[in-house]
């Protein structure tokens, strides 16, 4: 029999057996969806062991009560997030409770009055809350960015003393952007449309139309839509409704099918109260295909009229604004959009011509214009000098959209100003989230780089950029535990994108980086020979392995390969490097901060002289 001091962890599901009543099933999967997903991984990310599970509970121990804590507020601050858009009578929540105290370890179990307390300890939290003991709170005093409340003395059962209570008070969660709840607003998802056409070249067709009713619904104030990067993970899978309903917090589901033959076009559509499995609307629409715009605005309308949403009128006038009256230019878009979704430089390279040519058919076309602008800003970051900022701004103007690399030109009031605008209109809009990350990580702003990454992470599941620029931000900040979940997050996400698109240097690169904070350098050593046998000339990917080479060590090959870039980098590449923690191993090298202050001098001439 072994005798040990420990930090007791005990949660269980609030209202476990109203849920089960409700709906066993769905209660059950939604479960352990949560704790594979997330209590597990994240009991394991700090250093915990699960020592069992009791249908609804669980117990595990810790050594340090710092990671106890840590890990606690972390699953509740993550079960809020996932329970934003469920509603409150099916959402599954933990209360637990933490205590430090003495342990009889038998048999992998433990026993004693220490785990007695945590267990009481957990029935008088609140649901979604975390209450401690006295012991808990001293040791973890401020070590930790969280409060405690003091709740009283209280008398627990089969506790001899009277105990001094607790509650953490979590930091309010990376999602208070969100759209508003309310009980006027209905949840919906609009599932990926399948393509009947038996041409798998003609998805690009299909997804565009989904995106487009998508957008049209996301104008409208009642209506919560989930965003087509979530939404879109459920492409080509089999899952029944209900179920992603209760993954997606939503009530209803729209689903449909697109077929396109000679000039002409099927479009079938049914929306699906996920409650009751009743079909409130089906329709099918077989049309000449110059009439796909009416079809789009025809099945936003019946949704609206089903669930008896009142439009505003900005809300009428904006749903009934055609992009283009050119159905051969809508084509070519689409295409282009679908291209640039894979982030890889030739595909977006492509996807620019695509946008191009949209243009030339219709020289009115607004979001053809921002295609070529987006496309612009991302082939930027390879080649800065091939793709005049001039370019980017000319083309966002015409398109009336926000320029991610609006502050490279040194606007960074309006810069800021535009992604507030932004973000007001969609707070679920990726590129708005990321790039205004990307723009506070420049100016060394690591806190709130931290929120716009975070939710950006959120939005896009395929998004492994996000978590590697997480990752040095939170050793920025000198959270050490954040840093490792994160590379791991990105590692895993990065590992994905790598095998869906090996001709992609990015996932190969970034992966890299991530292995190297996880101090696994023979794996990031090969991973970064990977990335530059995929594209030797990549200067994105130079830079990162750049950045791993100096995680680990490797001081002269990381400054060999800055030096090849260094000269012709931007103001904005070289403001980046000043705030980058990957390369803190070198910034006291001479030969590094030569090349620096060369680079920044010519590039300021270069500025200059193009303003």
């Amino acid at each position: 029999m072994e005798r040990r001091l420990s930090a007791i962890l005990a949660a269980d599901v609030v209202g476990y057996s109203r849920l089960m009543g409700i709906d066993e099933s769905g209660t059950l999967q939604a479960l352990n969806r949560h704790r594979c997903e997330l209590v597990d991984i994240r009991i394991s990310d700090y250093k915990g062991r699960i020592v069992k599970l009791t249908g609804d509970g669980i117990l595990a121990e810790f050594q340090s009560v710092v990671n106890a804590v840590a890990c606690a507020a972390e699953i509740q601050r993550s079960m809020s997030a996932r329970n934003e858009n469920v509603p409150k009578d099916e959402r599954v929540e933990f209360r637990m409770g933490i205590n430090l105290g003495d342990v009889v370890v038998e048999n992998g179990d433990i026993f004693g009055d220490g785990v007695n307390l945590a267990a009481r300890l957990e029935r008088i939290a609140a649901p979604g809350g975390i209450a401690v003991s006295a012991s808990v709170r001293d040791q973890v005093g401020s070590r930790l960015n969280l409060g405690f409340e003091f709740i009283g003395e209280h008398m627990l059962k089969n506790i001899r003393q009277p105990v001094q209570v607790y509650t953490v008070t979590l930091a309010p969660p990376s999602s208070t952007r969100l759209i508003a709840q309310n009980r006027n607003t209905c949840f919906i998802a609009v599932l990926p449309f399948t393509n009947m056409s038996g041409d798998a070249d003609q998805d690009y067709f299909s997804d565009g139309i989904t995106e487009d009713i998508i957008t049209d619904l996301s104008k409208i104030s009642s209506l919560h839509v989930v965003p087509r990067n979530t939404i879109f993970t459920y492409k080509g899978i089999s899952v029944k409704l209900k179920r992603l309903a209760q993954e997606l917090g939503v009530r209803y589901v729209l689903e449909g099918s697109v077929r396109i033959f000679d000039k002409r076009v099927r479009i079938s559509g049914q929306l699906i109260d996920t409650a009751n499995g009743d079909h409130l609307w089906a329709e099918r629409y077989d049309r000449d295909l110059t009439d796909i715009f009416a079809i789009q605005d025809e099945i936003t309308h019946a949704i609206v009229g089903q669930l008896k949403v009142r439009l505003l009128p900005e809300e009428k006038k904006a749903i009934a604004n055609e992009p283009t009256a050119n159905v051969e230019a809508y084509t070519y878009y689409l295409r282009g959009r679908q291209l640039s979704h894979t982030w890889t430089k030739s595909y977006l390279q492509l996807a620019r011509r695509m946008f191009c040519k949209a243009v030339e058919l219709d020289p009115d076309y607004a979001r053809a214009y921002a295609g070529i602008a987006d496309c612009d800003a991302a082939i930027r970051d390879w080649a800065p000098d091939d793709v005049p900022l001039r370019r980017i701004l000319e083309m966002s103007a015409r398109a009336l959209a926000l320029d991610p690399d609006l502050h490279q030109s040194g606007y960074d009031d309006r810069a800021a100003a535009a992604f507030e605008r932004a973000l007001t209109l969609d707070p679920n809009l990726f590129e708005a989230n990321f790039h205004y990350a990307r723009f506070f990580f420049m100016h060394g702003n690591f806190a709130e780089s931290v929120h716009y990454f975070t939710r950006a992470a959120e939005i896009r599941p395929d998004d492994y950029v996000s978590p590697i620029h997480l990752m040095a931000a939170y050793h920025s900040l000198g959270r050490w535990v954040d840093r490792e979940n994160w590379a791991r997050l990105g590692l895993l996400r990065a590992e994905r994108a790598l095998n869906l698109n090996p001709e992609n240097s990015g996932p190969a690169h970034r992966g890299a980086l991530a292995l190297a904070h996880l101090g696994d350098a023979a794996r990031a050593r090969d991973w970064a020979a990977r990335a530059i046998a995929i594209d030797p000339d990549d200067i994105v990917a130079q830079y990162n392995l750049a950045c791993v080479y100096s995680v680990l060590g490797d001081v002269d090959q990381a400054i060999d390969l800055l030096e090849k870039l260094l000269p012709n980098s931007s103001v904005y590449h070289i403001k980046w490097f000043n705030n980058d923690s990957d390369l803190d191993n070198i910034r006291d090298d001479p030969r590094f901060q030569k090349l620096l202050a060369a680079a920044m001098t010519q590039r300021e001439r270069i500025e200059r002289t193009a303003s």
